[in-house]
């Protein structure tokens, strides 16, 4: 006789089986309906539309959105894979956006298929799929993959999106501009479509973004083929030219215009540095006071797969609130004793800023002796895998309750390249702790440990400008996540550094600690 938690892990098993196939999102029919019944009770499916699932955990409340922006984008691409076969592609718009490493799909994705209906269909935490009824669909060498979806290549999405484009997502687009490698790929999209009036606006994009050569490229082979070109700018404001390096990730891209867009807004939002301390031993000193308190406050990321420990605990019984709670503590001391030591680095790195030495170098040379240390318990005791302290992510991660996903894994070396340099060469202290510490969640490095890491950064980059260790409280937490997420979402930095300069003016009001000889 078959006991209800031996079903519970059969039916685990079958989700995983599906899981490790690479199956985010579960069709109805890949399980049997007493199976997929049994998992929904239990709160490890949860429904989507009729017949589509998303995997899901059963602690998460009502109200969590993680899985679902975790899986919105395999969701898309399974729906219209098996509604529309191989006929369809997202909107000219979301192309460009997802060539330029744009991380947020809108709350209305649309996209372009033969057999579209035009009617929009609701899907979980507000978002909806329209599907509109392409009768100009694109050429099938024209359709590619970018961000997990089938999109319109750049030259053809470019040549598709409207002028509004580039007023409305004018970093989507100055971004994608900046990745063309030359006029001969839009040329050829142009030319076949005898698209004058693009040419001209494409061509006055281009030379906005200070890329003269192919503006007039693309002026005059329209011309000498008898199209009449005027150009015109597409873009409301002055922009300053952005050039990606060499085979860079447009993350990258991304990284450096925004740090360059939003720095003025951190700078209006903190008072003038204080300058490096002159007694660094008392600085010191009121870090190490602050540690108890500090260590406290920590972020940690959830993956949402089912494991063969969770499919035994199930068959044999053990799955309750007292194992799990078990497990929980000891996690819990062990990161305890990764932050002491991890805290302990990152004095030391601290300490020889206070000497003089370039604070982005510093990061960019003590971090990962940060990462080891803030985990090397962790991995003593089994926890966590040694191989996680490798290096960067080798897989995607998801941050709880965002609509923000991070980068893909093959972009974080040039994404985290790209942030060291901009914290070595920027000359203002609190634009390296506030933009250093958002980019570093944006980007999102590691598999766990991130808001740790990031607040690491944030502080050493305080103290190089002699600004006080400064602790972001648990009771501070909405407040805080929120302008994080203004900030990933929208682009919108002034939440995230009014909120950060009020803490660190609360701090820097308190009477520090002296140093006793």
């Amino acid at each position: 006789m078959a006991f209800p938690h031996d079903k519970l892990a059969d039916a685990l098993k079958a989700l995983k089986t599906l899981q490790d196939r690479g199956h985010r999102v579960i069709r109805s029919t890949r399980l049997p309906r007493v199976v997929r019944e049994r998992l929904v009770r239990a709160g490890y499916l949860r429904l989507i539309i009729k017949g589509w699932y998303v995997p899901a955990r059963p602690e998460d409340t009502p109200g969590d959105s993680t899985a679902w922006h975790a899986s919105m984008r395999d969701f898309i691409r399974g729906y219209c894979d098996a509604r529309f076969g191989q006929h369809w592609y997202v909107s000219p718009e979301l192309s460009v956006q997802l060539h330029a490493g744009n991380t947020v799909l809108s709350r209305q994705v649309v996209v372009h298929a033969k057999k579209g209906d035009n009617n929009p269909i609701a899907l979980p935490e507000g978002t909806s799929l329209f599907a509109y009824a392409a009768k100009d669909f694109a050429p099938r060498a024209s359709i590619v993959e970018a961000g997990g979806l089938r999109v319109l290549a750049l030259p053809w999405a470019l040549a598709r999106v409207s002028a509004a484009f580039f007023r409305t997502y004018t970093e989507d687009a100055h971004i994608a501009l900046a990745q063309l490698k030359g006029a001969s790929e839009l040329l050829e999209v142009l030319l076949e479509g005898g698209q004058s009036v693009v040419a001209g606006r494409l061509a006055g994009a281009l030379r906005a973004i200070q890329r003269p050569k192919l503006a007039d490229e693309i002026r005059e082979t329209m011309r000498s083929a008898g199209y009449t070109v005027n150009e015109t700018n597409p873009f409301e404001r002055p922009l300053a030219g952005l050039e990606l390096k060499s085979a860079e990730s447009p993350y990258a891209g991304r990284i450096r215009l925004l740090w360059r867009q939003t720095r003025a807004n951190v700078l209006a939002a903190f008072r003038p540095e204080p300058g490096l301390p002159r007694d660094a031993k008392a600085y010191l000193l009121d870090v190490e006071e602050r540690y108890a308190t500090d260590a406290y406050h920590s972020l940690s990321i959830e993956g949402y797969r089912v494991t063969e420990d969770l499919i035994e605990r199930v068959r044999a019984g053990r799955w309750n609130p007292d194992a799990v709670k078990a497990d929980t503590d000891a996690r819990n001391a062990m990161a305890a004793r990764g932050y002491w030591q991890a805290h302990n680095a990152v004095k030391q790195t601290i300490k020889t800023i206070l000497a003089g030495r370039n604070a982005g170098r510093a990061v960019r040379e003590d971090h990962r002796t940060w990462y080891r240390e803030l985990f090397g318990p962790s991995v003593t005791v089994g926890i966590v895998k040694a191989a996680e302290l490798a290096g960067y992510r080798n897989g995607q991660v998801y941050i709880r309750n965002s609509m923000h996903v991070p980068p893909p894994r093959e972009a974080v070396r040039d994404c985290m390249a790209a942030l060291f340099d901009l914290l070595t060469h920027e000359p203002s202290a609190a634009v390296r702790a506030v933009l250093g510490h958002f980019v570093f969640v944006f980007i999102h490095p590691y598999m766990d440990g991130n808001g740790r890491m990031g607040r690491f950064l944030m502080n050493t980059m305080l103290a190089s400008g002699g600004y006080r260790w400064t602790v972001v409280r648990l009771e501070r937490r909405v407040e805080y996540m929120g302008a994080l997420e203004q900030a990933s979402v929208n682009g919108d930095i002034k939440p995230f550094a009014a909120f950060l300069a009020r803490m660190v003016a609360d701090q820097m009001a308190s009477k520090p600690k002296r140093a006793t000889v």
